[in-house]
């Protein structure tokens, strides 16, 4: 077995960084700024991505990295991990990630999330490995990066990095959803205390064929709206983890919304709680058996 080497990101490795990606998913990775060497160079001299590669004989084989939304973010996404098949069984995502998961510490980062993919159980299991607890699904969330003509469906989890912890408030948590939130509590802790929310109320946008939509809190209003846009869109809510969540929850699922768990809440230190509606119901078997029953119960 070839010895791998693990190192830091250089501003030369950006054409065999993309090359890697090419090789490998040909033109269906849904991050496209990894195909133009400069925007690799450039997200990296701006601080949003922190990366390391793997390299076998010299060449590199590996690649993952830590992205932040700002270069002072307490959040970032272990993502952007891809490994040669010629290399696969070394475990080299794992060793990057690892890696990665104490360079997280100098950054000052408070939580790393990473999203698994699902047409395969190895990004999740690793991501178990690392120490990551699986908290929300995306159905849908972007088109396959594995060349089919389908979409890809996530599983996000959250890992603490450094003894810090990101509780969720301490709410009565209905029926609909308790198992899983009591879970969530015993693995992230409770708090009598809302995280203060940041930025605007409603934010609305178009991401990769599915509409987001971002929500401090559900009035009646607002679920009017809601009901008025197409019937035919994919929509994706993340609504404040909250006071109020059991009735905003009754009230999304009564007009056709899949609850789909949690997820951290990137401006702030609170979290999101999942809805989709127009979404087709995979059939699939995850590593997580709360995530399998959430999708078990969504489809």
């Amino acid at each position: 077995m070839d010895t791998v080497i693990i190192r830091r990101y250089r501003i030369s490795d950006a054409p065999a960084v993309s090359s890697l990606f090419q090789e490998i998913y040909a033109d269906h990775y849904p991050q496209p700024q990894v195909y133009l060497p400069s925007m690799i160079n450039q997200n990296h001299r701006q601080g949003r991505w922190h990366s390391l590669v793997a390299l076998v004989n010299e060449q590199i084989r590996g690649h993952a990295s830590l992205f932040r939304q700002s270069g002072r973010s307490a959040l970032a996404e272990l993502a952007l991990t891809v490994v040669h098949p010629q290399t696969r069984g070394q475990h080299i995502a794992t060793q990057l990630g690892r890696q990665l998961l104490i360079h997280a510490q100098a950054l000052d980062c408070r939580g790393v999330t990473i999203k698994q993919v699902t047409h395969h159980p190895y990004t999740q299991r690793m991501a178990a490995g690392l120490g990551f607890h699986s908290s929300g699904l995306l159905p849908d969330y972007a088109p396959s990066p594995f060349g089919t003509q389908g979409r890809e469906t996530i599983v996000v989890g959250h890992c603490s990095i450094d003894g810090y912890r990101r509780p969720l408030p301490a709410l009565d948590w209905p029926a609909y959803c308790r198992e899983l939130m009591v879970h969530l509590q015993t693995v992230f802790g409770a708090t009598d205390t809302v995280a203060p929310w940041k930025g605007p109320s409603v934010h609305f946008e178009q991401t990769a064929g599915r509409y987001d939509v971002l929500l401090k809190a559900l009035d009646d209003d607002l679920l009017k709206q809601l009901l008025q846009l197409p019937a035919h869109w994919l929509i994706s809510l993340r609504l404040r983890l909250a006071q109020g969540f059991a009735s905003s929850l009754h009230k999304l699922v009564g007009v056709g919304f899949a609850f789909t768990g949690i997820v951290p809440d990137e401006r702030s230190e609170g979290w999101l709680a999942l809805f989709h509606r127009g979404y087709q119901p995979p059939t699939l078997t995850l590593h997580c058996p709360h995530m399998q029953r959430l999708l078990d119960q969504a489809r």
